[in-house]
């Protein structure tokens, strides 16, 4: 055997990586089998189990294989802008432009592959499986923990409760935009090629966002007087 035959075991963890968020894109988590992969990466099942371990190992490996580096620039983008503030709260549509804009500029990537896991980790927002959900809250937890007190520094008049919701809000619209982009075509009048252009979606994005983090105050005492 060459030794140009020889290949090195990041580039068969890669492919089993590659094959295994295609699929899971494809055919959800629990849908994809280990013979659909195999057969993908073209490996046998011994190398999957030797790099990864388990299937839910796996799961687990290809969602922090982005999900770590665009939390990583998400954190990084709000230090800079802390920075810069010297001190002084930062205005919320900063903030929402340095959590959104990491994320949507992964929509230009198709040939890297970061469109097709942008729509990956759409699909996980909604997966039934508890596991996954869990992995997925834990993955986010430092950036969310950041930006939540960024937020709370920047709106010291809204209540805590309150800022839990509009983030909730906030956060499900961006996965909604990140995983359906092609609901866009529906809509009479709207370019279809304008949802893969991050910036214009990054402006269009925050300044919906910024009018709902802003919004009056609802009622809540009312609501639940009238219920």
């Amino acid at each position: 055997m060459s030794l140009r035959s020889v290949k090195p075991v990041h580039e068969t963890q890669t492919r089993i990586l590659d094959a295994a968020e295609a699929l899971f894109l494809l055919h959800g988590f629990e849908g994809a089998s280990m013979r659909m992969l195999t057969a993908r990466a073209g490996v046998n099942l011994a190398a999957i189990n030797y790099h990864f371990g388990s299937k839910d190992a796996l799961i687990e490996a290809v969602l922090r294989r982005r999900l770590d580096p665009m939390n990583t620039s998400r954190i990084a983008a709000l230090d800079r802008l802390e920075e810069q503030a010297a001190g002084r709260p930062l205005a919320p549509e900063a903030i929402i432009g340095a959590f959104v804009g990491t994320s949507l500029r992964m929509i230009e990537d198709a040939r890297g592959g970061g469109r097709n896991f942008i729509r990956l980790l759409g699909r996980t927002y909604t997966d039934p499986d508890k596991r996954i959900r869990a992995l997925i809250g834990q993955l986010y937890a430092p950036a969310m923990e950041r930006y939540k007190a960024a937020f709370t520094r920047a709106l010291p008049e809204l209540p805590g409760e309150e800022l839990v919701w509009r983030m909730h809000f906030m956060f499900g619209t961006l996965s909604y935009t990140l995983a359906a982009t092609d609901t866009v075509q529906l809509i009479a009048g709207c370019k279809p090629e304008d949802r893969y252009d991050a910036r214009l979606l990054e402006a269009r994005l925050t300044a919906f966002l910024v009018a709902g983090l802003m919004a009056p105050l609802p009622s809540v005492a009312s609501v639940r007087k009238a219920a």
